[in-house]
């Protein structure tokens, strides 16, 4: 029997902060346990809803997550589009995530807002330099984070989409 697929939109976005880090979260994997490792860490966002576009879905997702409240308007991109297919019990999730950029971000996060299962595992997050995430020491999502990110950080992002992995 063929597991079924869901193909879902997602977007994120990559939130730097005036010293030109990313915050990232950390996930504890699909059984979260407070104590358990950090498994890779990523971007915030998530799944786009019903009559969402991709840039709303980014902005409700930084709201969600991380307690940031910004317009739309306010993310730059898209940048990088990303697919990545993946088990989520019986099911097959097509993820096609769409990725922006809020630079120049002085925040407190907030977590509050964050799904069930991502306060259960009591998600971490973390400022990271581009140099900390090219010394690879730890796995990021995109995994080629610390090769594209530096491209991002010269400034305003003028071309069309790049494909990450």
């Amino acid at each position: 029997m063929t597991a079924p697929v869901w193909v879902r939109p997602a977007s994120r976005v990559l939130v730097l902060d005036p010293q030109q880090r990313v915050l990232l979260l950390g996930s504890r994997g699909p059984t979260p346990d407070p104590q358990g490792p950090i498994h890779f860490w990523y971007t915030p966002g998530g799944g786009v809803e019903d009559g969402e576009d991709l840039r709303t879905a980014a902005a409700r997702e930084l709201a969600e997550e991380i307690g940031l409240v910004v317009p739309p308007a306010a993310l730059e991109g898209p940048v990088w589009l990303r697919r990545h297919v993946w088990p989520w019990g019986d099911t097959l999730i097509d993820s096609r995530e769409t990725f922006f950029v809020l630079r120049d971000v002085v925040h407190e996060v907030d977590p509050r807002g964050r799904m069930p299962e991502e306060l259960l595992g009591d998600e971490p997050h973390r400022w990271w330099s581009a140099e900390e995430i090219a010394a690879g020491a730890v796995d990021f999502v995109p995994r080629e984070l610390g090769t594209v990110l530096p491209d991002l950080l010269t400034g305003p992002w003028g071309g069309p989409p790049r494909v990450v992995d």
